[in-house]
């Protein structure tokens, strides 16, 4: 029983101290391409935490994301980190330019989005480039899952 305590207790410090090693920069502000192109912003809240904003577009309409993440530590090297996180989005579009949409119909959707990433800071210039899987849930409007949801995204950091 001693001995699982004190293995329990390692893995706990083990974990708070990569979790607060997670955050390398402040605030970071980019462009993201993948499936959907646009603009991040990325701004650390606790040291393992951070809020991020998307604002994309794609078939010529506009999303709006809000994400919440988890930072730490990866292959426990200065300046790599792994993320993942949860949060929602609203989404505008015209039919006419999706392909799954009806020609004259407007889409307004609303729903959920998880995201899982992994990203490098360059210490000797302020940039971050993350590469990510952000799937999306549409509950309102075109209801659906999205899952192609991958990007590069590229910020400056301060």
């Amino acid at each position: 029983m001693k001995i699982m305590k004190k293995l329990l207790l390692i893995v706990c410090l083990f974990c708070i101290g990569t979790l607060a090693q997670a955050q390398d920069y402040g605030t970071g502000i980019g462009i993201r391409g993948g499936s959907a192109n646009g603009l991040t912003i990325k701004h650390f809240i606790k040291n393992n935490a951070a809020l991020e904003g998307i604002i994309s577009s794609r078939w010529q309409g506009v999303n709006l994301t809000g994400l919440y993440e988890i930072h730490a530590r990866a292959f426990n090297e200065p300046g790599f980190n792994w993320y993942y996180g949860f949060g929602g989005h609203i989404g505008f579009w015209d039919g006419d330019h999706a392909h799954w949409g009806d020609d004259g119909k407007d889409y307004t959707v609303l729903g959920l989005d998880g995201i899982l990433g992994l990203e490098y800071n360059i210490r000797e210039i302020p940039i971050n480039l993350s590469v990510d899987w952000k799937p999306a849930l549409n509950l309102i409007g075109y209801s659906g899952l999205w899952g192609d949801g991958f990007a590069l995204s590229v910020r400056y950091v301060f």
